[in-house]
This record gives structure tokens, C-alpha cells and sequence, in this order.
């Protein structure tokens, strides 16, 4: 199932269920020490749940902004499909592009954009709307 960010009538493509499942297992595992929000609340259960209020949004960006600085310090070999199952991998296996150096840049969407930066430009134009921020799917 392909998923996506919306913003008012806004829509930003992310991918596969799976795909966006992975990033947020990924910070769980290697970021919050397998404990999925305690470190990241409002990102990891508020918007894994599906919507962003208004008044997590501001939140939400300084939470994004240190995960992206604490994955562009891990190789990509941390990455985790399934925090569920540490025994899956990715369909792709450990094929991926050698201009992948850390775990910020692993995440490329289903249009060849970087997750993280559509993350913040999606969290950007929330704030600017002053809109919710939802994860739906197709």
C-alpha cells in the first residue's frame, strides 16, 4: 500500500507502507534504544498514528531536526525494516547507491526525493497554514 504526507491540499508522496514503517523502526531501534517514543514523542507516536495537530507541529520539527542529525551519523548497514522483527531486511538486500553515506540520506521516496527534507517541507508548510499534517494512504 503507497502512503503519503497531506497538507491541506497539499500532497507529498512518500512510498510503500513498508518503506515510511522502516524509517520510523529505524529511529526506534538505533535512536531510542528499541523504546518507540521515548525519545521523540510527538514524532514517533503522534505522527505514526497518523496526524500532527497545529500545536505539535513546532515540536515535531525540532524533533525531526535532531533525528536527522543522529541518523547522518550511522552507516546505512544500522538501517532496521522492522523494529517488530530485526530479522527482516530490505527487499533491496545491502544493494543500494554508494552515494548513500549515512542513515539521513537512506531514505529516498517513492518520487526520488529525501524523506527527511520532505518531511521538513511538509512540517514547513503546515506551520506556515497553520494546518494538521497526515499520513494517508492511497
Amino acid at each position: 500500500m503507497s502512503v503519503g504526507i497531506k497538507v491541506d491540499f497539499l500532497w507529498f508522496p512518500v512510498g510503500n507502507s513498508d518503506f515510511l514503517h522502516s524509517f520510523f523502526s529505524t529511529i526506534c531501534v538505533n535512536l531510542e534504544d528499541n523504546k518507540w517514543g521515548s525519545k521523540y514523542p510527538v514524532f514517533m507516536k503522534k505522527l505514526y498514528s497518523g496526524r500532527l495537530n497545529t500545536e505539535d507541529l513546532a515540536e515535531a520539527k525540532k524533533e525531526l531536526n535532531d533525528i536527522k542529525e543522529a541518523l547522518s551519523n550511522l552507516s546505512p548497514d544500522k538501517i532496521v525494516w522492522d523494529a517488530e522483527d530485526l530479522q527482516k531486511n530490505p527487499p533491496w538486500g545491502i544493494d543500494i547507491s554508494s552515494d548513500i553515506k549515512n542513515l539521513s540520506e537512506y531514505f529516498i521516496t517513492s518520487d526520488g526525493k529525501n524523506l527527511i527534507s520532505i518531511l521538513n517541507e511538509a512540517l514547513d508548510e503546515s506551520l506556515l497554514e497553520n494546518v494538521n499534517l497526515e499520513i494517508k494512504n492511497l
